[in-house]
């Protein structure tokens, strides 16, 4: 089914045009939920109640960009409200893991693809994780993550800064990463 006709059909309440949209585009909006949830359960429920917003706000889609850019705008949004909802993105982590260490920084597309660092990501405590996620995948300023998760722009700044650091010890750790004399090479996208 093409896409204008999937839209046209769950503008229409077609059954079959939702359950084509949701196929297409679940396993990777569930791949966006995973980053945010704690285990699978946690990212399955953010990803139904995500389609819900997204079926129920589909008249408000103009076209006016891709079709997945704005399914993955409403998922990224529904998750967030749901961890400020249960307060889950608040973790307190001793700072001990934000010692002092030199980043080479580059970009994240690759190296994210791979499990190892996806599940590694998934270590970080809940509130690193969430910063990490809407920044360097999702793209958000630290203004906008501070306003949707209700904290100051610098938390979000310094969450950030410790879930980088965070995340990169725990990639040395796994020796998915190694030291070198001079910098760490860290995957993780400058902004």
């Amino acid at each position: 089914m093409t896409e204008e006709l999937m839209l046209h059909g769950c503008l229409n309440n077609v059954a079959s045009a939702q359950e084509a949209l949701y196929s297409r585009f679940s396993p990777r909006m569930l791949g966006v939920c995973y980053r945010f949830a704690r285990n699978r359960e946690d990212a399955e429920d953010m990803l139904q109640e995500g389609f819900i917003k997204v079926f129920t706000q589909m008249p408000q889609f103009r076209g006016e960009g891709a079709l997945e850019g704005w399914i993955r705008r409403i998922i990224v949004h529904t998750c967030i409200n749901i961890l400020n909802k249960n307060k889950k993105f608040i973790d307190n982590v001793d700072l001990i893991y934000a010692g002092s260490i030199y980043l080479n920084e580059h970009n994240i597309p690759s190296i994210l693809e791979t499990k190892e660092v996806v599940e590694s990501v998934r270590q970080l405590p809940m509130g690193y994780r969430t910063v990490l996620n809407l920044y360097a995948i999702e793209g958000f300023t630290h203004r906008e993550i501070s306003q949707m998760l209700d904290i100051e722009e610098s938390t979000s700044r310094s969450q950030y800064t410790r879930a980088k650091a965070m995340l990169e010890e725990i990639l040395i750790h796994k020796k998915i990463l190694q030291k070198s004399k001079e910098k760490i090479r860290f995957l993780i996208g400058a902004k």
